[in-house]
């Protein structure tokens, strides 16, 4: 085109998203800043005609003599929402070469209820904080007990590897302009599917368990540590990662790409986070160490997840979006059936091992002469000086347990303990005090040291 012709310095539209009710109607600008010594015409190309309709859906700019390069001008287009659903609408501009129209769009969304689509921007915001706070019961529990006994390390583990991959996708496409432009150049037209509140979550949830991953050095923890398998199982995705991430470096690879092969990584340890806690809970045939807070918070955030892409496939009729990305909407129902798993576990199949354990004592202390005249066939309980519960059967003894050592108090006859444990220690009596040996954890050597109290 002639230098002399080349006036129009922008012609843009003043919206590029619009969301609109079905049957209603929404205005929006064409703008052109300058002007041809020849007439064009702007014609909108709508991708779902059944959807929206504009109107004029031509629109003429009249030429000027002599081109004018500063004067503004806009032109009214009428949008109409005639069925629920998602539409991107360009524009062409006749004769070509004129104007570049390539970056002038408009996405519309029509939808049937405001109401619905402000509920699912409630409940967005719910699972998302649900989310958030669901780390934390996990890192109280351990702190109360001064213990992450019966939290699987390989969970951990997985879970450290997935947030990290998870932030370093989100990172990159929020941070990086060169990431983004790549990801334009594949995508045109589209939106930035990384936002805020996306990096801040897996930002905090690497940091929260990280806290956890601390509290297994400070506190007892048994000989738990992570499997050979999960170990294989990391390494082979630390590999991955590390590989892509030099063939990227090399510039061999876009980073996008790279990107992207963190955010698979994440997606497969969704998949099998799970299923190592699951397992330990029923090798231990108890849930004691694993909060049950977690998981609720969790059940929460997933289920209110689901029904939102429920509600949005409902409201902007796109049932074919809600089916096809089966990788969210089969992540989300597959941590659902594990959370109502461990819910089973918690409540119904291992429920009597989390009553006897939040009933066990610290120590016990006790005077026989006190107790002898219990008959064998009363049964009835004692509270001691450490808070603790007496149970006495029928065959008037009384048997406790104490952190997996067994104690056994006969009432009948004087030797008044038998020790039934792996752990070298000796019972006796002096007058009417007995004593027995109480395991207290000592985190330095990773044992249990087992100390005489009254």
């Amino acid at each position: 085109v002639p230098a002399g012709y080349c006036q129009i310095k922008k012609l843009y539209v003043d919206v590029k998203d619009m969301n609109l009710l079905v049957d209603e109607t929404r205005l929006f600008k064409l703008v052109q800043i300058g002007s041809y010594n020849t007439s064009l015409q702007v014609t909108s190309n709508i991708q779902h005609p059944d959807i929206v309709q504009f109107v004029p859906p031509v629109v003429d700019i009249p030429g000027s003599d002599p081109p004018n390069a500063t004067v503004e001008v806009t032109y009214d287009i009428c949008a109409y929402g005639k069925s629920p659903g998602h539409s991107e609408v360009t524009f062409n501009v006749t004769p070509g070469g004129f104007v570049d129209m390539d970056t002038v769009f408009v996405r519309v969304t029509v939808m049937y209820s405001n109401a619905i689509y402000v509920i699912s921007y409630i409940m967005g915001w719910i699972y998302f904080l649900a989310w958030s706070v669901s780390f934390y019961p996990q890192i109280y529990i351990n702190f109360k007990r001064k213990s992450v006994v019966g939290l699987n390390f390989d969970f951990l583990a997985l879970n450290i590897m997935g947030f990290a991959m998870y932030s370093l996708f989100n990172c990159g496409l929020y941070f990086s302009k060169d990431i983004q432009s790549e990801y334009f150049s594949r995508h045109p037209r589209s939106l930035n599917p990384v936002q805020l509140n996306d990096v801040f979550f897996s930002l905090h949830a690497s940091f929260a368990t990280l806290i956890t991953i601390t509290q297994c050095f400070l506190y007892e923890r048994e000989n738990q540590r992570v499997s050979v398998t999960g170990r294989c199982v990391l390494g082979g995705m630390a590999g991955v990662a590390l590989v892509s991430a030099s063939v990227a470096g090399a510039g061999k690879l876009a980073w996008l790409d790279f990107l992207n092969y963190c955010s698979y990584i994440k997606l497969c340890i969704t998949l099998i986070k799970y299923v190592p806690q699951a397992y330990m809970n029923y090798k231990r045939k108890s849930t004691v160490g694993w909060s049950i807070g977690n998981i609720f918070l969790d059940f929460v955030g997933g289920s209110l997840s689901v029904l939102q892409m429920t509600l949005n496939a409902y409201n902007y009729n796109d049932w074919v979006s809600f089916f096809g990305d089966a990788t969210k909407f089969g992540l989300g129902l597959f941590s659902l059936v594990f959370d109502i798993f461990f819910i089973l576990q918690h409540y119904v199949f291992y429920r009597s091992s989390e009553r006897s354990s939040s009933s066990s004592p610290k120590c016990i202390v006790g005077n026989n002469n006190q107790n002898k005249n219990h008959s064998a066939s009363h049964s009835t309980s004692l509270r001691g000086a450490c808070d603790a519960e007496f149970e006495f059967g029928t065959n008037g003894g009384l048997k406790t347990v104490i952190n997996k050592v067994v104690l056994w108090i006969d009432f009948r006859e004087r030797k008044d303990f038998m020790f039934d444990s792996s752990e070298e220690g000796s019972i006796r009596t002096t007058g009417d005090s007995e004593y027995c040996l109480v395991p207290t954890w000592n985190a330095d050597e990773k044992k249990y040291d087992l100390e005489a109290k009254a």
